[in-house]
């Protein structure tokens, strides 16, 4: 199959993608900077996988479609999205600009919905897919300083739910991770009052990896998780227990 993975050039997003590339999936992996979409592809294609690399901004509907049209040019379309573009930002909620406010609904939510919105049509018309949203622990406790954040995660979740209702019946397998603090350079850039204070809180007493929210994301994607619709998987070393 075909899998596109958004911000994908790092991360979690790049362990995801390569991942899913050892599962035997075509990967298209999408970042903002081609540079860093190439050098995961590279890997992907050196351990003897498949992979191409897209750039384009996912909150730019304009981009998106560029991106789309080159994509089914030279690969076809994605029988999976992961919609995994993101980035943080922290600050107190007096302190948070409109203008970041906006930003990060915009990557986070919008862009999540203008990849659904871009693949989910061929998903119904051949009667299968599969979208995995890569969601927040935040999104469903909340986040001190990240208010923003942690509100666009749970609009994910919310958006997840809706349209597993939507499209199961049709073929198409809707699903979030919410994974908790995982060691990329989206944490590095948090406080490191804020980390100590949340390492300090979670039973597990880590931080996750990367490469551990690859394997939830690749479960989603096979067969083994065929009775998963509108879940939110939560990877998060304890944080949320539900």
């Amino acid at each position: 199959m075909i899998a596109l993975v958004t911000g994908a050039g790092s991360g979690i997003g790049a362990a995801i993608a390569e991942r899913l590339g050892r599962d035997g999936h075509r990967v298209a992996v999408n970042d903002l900077h081609l540079d860093a979409a190439e050098k995961v592809a590279e890997g992907i294609r050196a351990a003897g996988g498949d992979a191409r690399a897209y750039a384009a901004d996912v909150s730019d509907e304009a981009a998106v479609s560029a991106m789309m049209a080159n994509l089914r040019a030279e690969m076809g379309v994605p029988e999976i999205l992961v919609n995994n573009a993101g980035f943080g930002h922290q600050a107190p909620f007096p302190e948070i600009e409109p203008a970041d406010f906006d930003r990060i609904f915009a990557v986070h939510v919008r862009g999540t919905y203008l990849m659904i919105r871009a693949c989910l049509p061929t998903m119904l018309a051949a009667g299968q897919g599969n979208i995995v949203n890569i969601a927040s622990q935040l999104g469903q406790i909340g986040g001190v300083e990240l208010a923003h954040y942690a509100g666009a995660k749970a609009a994910v979740i919310g958006l997840t739910k809706s349209l597993a209702r939507e499209v199961s019946a049709k073929g198409v397998r809707v699903n979030a991770v919410a994974p908790g603090p995982v060691n990329t350079p989206l944490v590095a850039a948090l406080s490191d009052d804020w980390k100590a204070a949340k390492r300090a809180e979670l039973p597990l007493g880590r931080f996750g990896e990367p490469a551990e929210i690859g394997g939830v994301v690749s479960f989603l994607c096979s067969d083994d998780a065929a009775l998963f619709v509108g879940q939110t998987l939560g990877p998060n070393s304890g944080d949320v227990m539900l």
